[in-house]
């Protein structure tokens, strides 16, 4: 099977590299040239365009930032894979985004006769490498199994959810419960601070307790200078939250607004990042 990629950041770079180390034929396309540098010395074939791209893969996975990004690399009135895969091929889309942008680019895959799968991503680029990623995969089930290999190359779970869209549905409450609980470890710790406690001890003993969680070993980001941009993909997944339960008549509730709490921090530190600007 030929696998194409697309978006070869930190966590996107690791999952092709697993592609790669499984036995796949790999095949890259990247904006940037110096994010192919990794795979120089690799049997991996960059190309020129994503339409060349498209035309050669089996199926092609996309881990780019957000909504917009996806379609400009998916869609073939904007130059993307549309414009050049062949009929049943997949795209996979392991990016966050919108649950009805993957159904319209369905939509669109389906009248070129091409199948698309939602299958955002957890773990970030340390589990990448180990290939311990969670995948959380929504489309047509047929699809999925043919495309089940390739997931298992980087993800260590890997679960089909249903529909399209429905991987993206999980993938943003996973990301707004984290949010919500690293919002609670935050306060946490200024209870501790007030109460005079050791925090490092304290954290470490609730690590070692029923309280441990991921967001209780990293709330640290929240106090370090510029670690925001870690975090900051946070705030766009609760805007996506707050999207989708607006269209279902979801009412707000206690979920919301203590992830909304730690967002809000975050996206504020992002916001004096840009106005302060290098180096000031």
């Amino acid at each position: 099977m030929r696998v194409g990629f697309v978006g070869l950041g930190s966590q996107g770079a690791a999952m092709a590299q697993r592609i790669e180390r499984a036995g796949f034929e790999l095949l890259l396309w990247a904006r940037r040239a110096e994010t192919l540098r990794p795979f120089r010395d690799s049997g991996a074939r960059p190309f020129a365009s994503l339409e060349e791209l498209a035309a050669r893969s089996d199926v092609v996975g996309v881990c780019v930032g957000n909504d917009d990004d996806v379609e400009s690399v998916v869609l073939a009135e904007r130059g993307g894979l549309l414009a050049g895969m062949r009929p049943g091929s997949v795209v996979m889309v392991h990016s966050t985004i919108h649950p009805e942008t993957c159904r319209l680019l369905g939509a669109q895959a389906q009248a070129r006769r091409v199948q698309l799968l939602d299958a955002p991503v957890s773990g970030g680029s340390d589990r990448a490498l180990q290939g311990e990623l969670t995948v959380m995969v929504g489309g047509e089930h047929s699809v999925y199994e043919r495309c089940l290999p390739v997931f298992e190359s980087y993800g260590s779970t890997v679960k089909y959810l249903g529909g399209l869209g429905t991987g993206q549905m999980c993938k943003i409450l996973n990301n707004v419960l984290f949010s919500a609980t690293l919002e609670l470890a935050h306060q946490t710790v200024l209870r501790a601070r007030a109460l005079e406690l050791d925090e490092q001890a304290m954290r470490e003993v609730l690590m070692a307790s029923s309280a441990q969680s991921t967001a209780l070993s990293v709330v640290s980001l929240l106090d370090a200078p510029g670690s925001e941009r870690a975090l900051g993909n946070l705030v766009k997944d609760h805007a996506l939250f707050s999207a989708l339960a607006r269209s279902r008549e979801i009412e707000p509730g206690q979920l919301e607004r203590v992830a909304g709490k730690a967002t809000k921090r975050i996206a504020e530190a992002l916001e004096q990042e840009s106005r302060s600007g290098p180096g000031s």
